[in-house]
């Protein structure tokens, strides 16, 4: 069977929308998040052209490539290599192999080599404990310390069964994929390839060249490593009542307002609130109160604008602009809700990236 290792390297002269490195914005693939039952393998009717072939799975593969860096933007940096590596290698594959798996076999290589020497991307959750809201604000990190969101356009498809669609959102909450973070690269891929995407020992143990022992033995550990995390089980934007569709629209109404009596209603006791890039994070009814009267004052008056961020409710954050007319970007808000309430607002200030990929434009006007 060809591999990844015999299709070649990116870079160089090339042909077509492959013939170059570097990252793609747009063109969305179809394909299932799962091994079985999906149409992420079937492919093209046999006259569809290789690049048409391979885009089907561009979605389903970012999908993978964001659980197992943390990135998206270096997710579709590791797809578009997959991808040129692909094209590149297509008439030495001839079909020895299914397409798909021979796509997740490429991408899983180059996921590792990205991997190779890197630390592990993390919210600030991981690096500090929570501060008061007097703290000073620390300096800001480099953005590979992160954990970055996603858009679930980029990494959901937009058509599958139900519970295949629901299992792919639940497992690209912030949470998990901050656990699977926390595991060694190929146990990473192990978790993922059986646990999200359901494929069998026997198909993981081809994959990575190594036994069904092996990868058995890799999961169970994968398995003891997530236990220990103990991720909180926060709704996913599909799944949502209308109780807790509610409350969300209670939030915009609180946060645009700036009324904090009601938004801290809105909140679970310990509750929290980060902004990457500084690893300064609160938890509890007071700090968060204090210090959005505090520091974070200049947020009165924002606007929020919906958009969908890891299976969860998010929102676009623009601030009363400082010439006196408009809003300016502020921040990426991907809010988790746990039952009732909600139970973590994340503040992701790098606007300058975030903004173009979910859509959202630099200001707003009056």
């Amino acid at each position: 069977m060809a591999t990844a290792d015999t299709v070649g390297t990116a870079g160089g002269a090339g042909h077509g929308r492959y013939g170059g490195s570097g990252r793609r914005r747009g063109g969305h693939g179809g394909g299932s998040g799962r091994r079985r039952g999906g149409s992420g393998g079937r492919g093209p009717a046999p006259g569809g052209t290789v690049e048409a072939r391979l885009e089907l799975h561009r979605v389903e593969l970012t999908g993978y490539c964001y659980r197992m860096l943390g990135s998206a933007f270096e997710a579709e940096d590791a797809v578009q290599e997959t991808l040129i590596r692909a094209w590149r290698g297509y008439d030495r594959f001839e079909g020895r192999a299914a397409l798909r798996s021979w796509l997740y076999r490429i991408a899983t290589n180059v996921c590792l080599d990205m991997l190779g020497g890197s630390q592990r991307r993390a919210r600030p959750m991981d690096l500090a404990s929570p501060v008061s809201a007097g703290a000073s604000l620390p300096d800001a990190l480099p953005e590979a310390t992160w954990l970055s969101p996603v858009p679930d356009g980029r990494v959901v498809p937009e058509r599958g069964d139900p519970a295949e669609l629901a299992v792919a959102r639940e497992s690209i909450r912030l949470a998990f994929v901050a656990a699977l973070q926390h595991l060694a690269p190929r146990q990473r891929a192990v978790l993922i390839l059986r646990e999200v995407l359901a494929w069998r020992a026997s198909e993981v143990a081809e994959l990575l060249d190594t036994t069904v022992a092996s990868v058995n033995s890799a999961l169970q550990r994968a398995r003891a490593t997530l236990a220990q995390r103990e991720i909180t089980d926060t709704a996913v934007a599909g799944a949502m009542d209308e109780r807790q569709r509610g409350l969300l629209a209670r939030y915009v109404e609180a946060f645009e307002s700036y009324d904090l009596e009601s938004l801290t209603a809105l909140l679970r006791e310990d509750a929290t609130l980060s902004m990457p890039p500084y690893d300064l994070w609160l938890r509890g009814h007071a700090d968060i109160s204090a210090w959005m009267l505090g520091p974070g004052r200049h947020c009165r008056g924002s606007r929020l604008v919906p958009v969908v961020a890891n299976g969860t409710p998010a929102f676009g954050q623009y601030r009363p602009s400082l010439s006196g007319s408009g809003y300016d970007a502020w921040a990426l808000q991907v809010v988790e809700v746990t039952g009732d309430r909600i139970s973590g607002l994340n503040a992701f200030l790098d606007t300058e990236r975030l903004f173009p990929l979910f859509g959202l434009p630099p200001r707003l006007e009056d």
